[in-house]
């Protein structure tokens, strides 16, 4: 049996932290509709949380494009593989001019911002807010789903730096 050792007498935030440095998390962009034109930013927080209906969850905090996603009623949520690495970047450098005509992209029929490049990406209504410290949890239920099925390993963010998954381990065995 494995005991878990005594932690240091540091803040629970500062242990918090490094727990989940040690802990991967798959990246994703979001991007919506802002009220001066499209805005987007990139997130570790996307997780499933049911399947009927499709529902998603994910955490913004802070800053101009956050406050505008926290406000939308619909949202892009794109999976992120290894070859976005540079526009992963790109969304989370709140500086990085974004949606240049460089980038690959489109504004849907109903508004928000399409990353082309993304391999999967899934148009969201926000059907929940819960306002937590400093950020904002938002529920979403999946209204439709685009893939352009790259292929592409899915990128993961860990120990804050940007990584792909290499190996298969079965779940089951």
């Amino acid at each position: 049996m494995t005991q878990h050792k005594p932690l240091p007498s540091e803040p629970i935030g500062e242990l918090f932290r490094t727990a989940f440095r040690s802990h991967p998390a798959g990246v994703a962009i979001i991007t919506a509709a802002g009220l001066e034109g499209p805005v987007g930013l990139t997130a570790s927080s996307v997780a499933s949380v049911a399947v009927d209906p499709p529902t998603l969850a994910f955490s913004v905090t802070g800053g101009r494009s956050a406050s505008h996603i926290a406000a939308a009623q619909t949202v892009m949520v794109h999976l992120a593989g290894a070859d976005q690495v540079e526009l992963v970047r790109t969304f989370a450098n709140p500086a990085a001019p974004r949606f240049t005509g460089d980038m690959d992209w489109e504004l849907l029929p109903t508004g928000e911002p399409l990353l082309r490049d993304a391999g999967w990406a899934l148009r969201c209504e926000i059907v929940h807010r819960a306002p937590l410290g400093g950020s904002v949890l938002l529920a979403a239920t999946v209204v439709d789903i685009r893939s352009n099925l790259s292929g592409s390993a899915p990128l993961v963010y860990h120990d804050r730096e940007f990584h792909t998954v290499f190996e298969r381990v079965p779940a089951l065995g």
